[in-house]
C-alpha cells in the first residue's frame, strides 16, 4: 500500500505520508552524522540537552530527557549511558532533591555537537528537498518546514 491507496482513509493516507516522510529524513540524517561517529538519536540526545533551559547551566532531569526525544526511559537510559561512557554526557543528583538524576552535555559533547551541527542541517534540508519532489510529500514537507520546535517541560 502507498500514501495514496484508495483503500486508505484519508487519516491512514496522512499517517502513511508522515511515516514515509520521517523515515526518509531520520535514514538521510543518520548517514550523513555517520561522519562524526553519531547517529541521529544521539545526535538528538545532545541537541536536546544543549538547548535546555532550566535553572543554572539548564539542566533536564532523565524524564524530561525521555520526553524530549521520543524514547523510552529505558532507551532513553542506555542512550545517556552510551554517550557518558564517550564523555559526551553526565548525570549527577539533583542537589535539592536526592531522587532526581539530570543529565548534561560535557564540554566534549558541546565540540561534537557543534561540529555535527552543520551536517545535520545540511542532510536535513538535502532530505526536505528531496522528498519536495515526491507529490505524495511536498505538501507535508511545506507543512514541517513551517513547525517550531516545542519546548521541552
Amino acid at each position: 500500500m502507498t500514501a495514496t491507496d484508495p483503500a486508505l482513509t484519508a487519516l491512514a493516507q496522512g499517517w502513511c505520508a508522515l511515516s514515509l516522510l520521517h523515515g526518509k529524513i531520520e535514514a538521510h540524517i543518520e548517514r550523513a552524522l555517520q561522519a562524526h561517529g553519531l547517529s541521529a538519536r544521539e545526535y538528538s540526545l545532545l541537541d536536546v540537552l544543549s538547548r535546555q533551559h532550566d535553572g543554572d547551566g539548564g539542566h533536564l532531569q532523565m524524564k524530561q530527557v525521555a520526553d524530549a526525544v521520543v524514547l523510552s526511559q529505558s532507551a532513553t537510559t542506555r542512550l545517556v549511558t552510551r554517550l557518558e561512557d564517550r564523555g559526551l554526557l553526565e548525570r549527577y543528583l539533583c542537589p535539592t532533591d536526592r531522587r532526581g538524576i539530570y543529565t548534561n552535555v560535557t564540554e566534549a559533547g558541546l565540540k561534537l555537537l557543534n561540529e555535527a551541527r552543520p551536517t545535520n542541517d545540511a542532510a536535513l534540508r538535502e532530505a526536505l528537498d528531496e522528498a519536495a519532489q515526491n507529490p505524495d510529500l511536498a505538501q507535508l514537507v511545506r507543512v514541517v518546514e513551517t513547525l517550531k520546535a516545542p519546548v521541552p517541560t
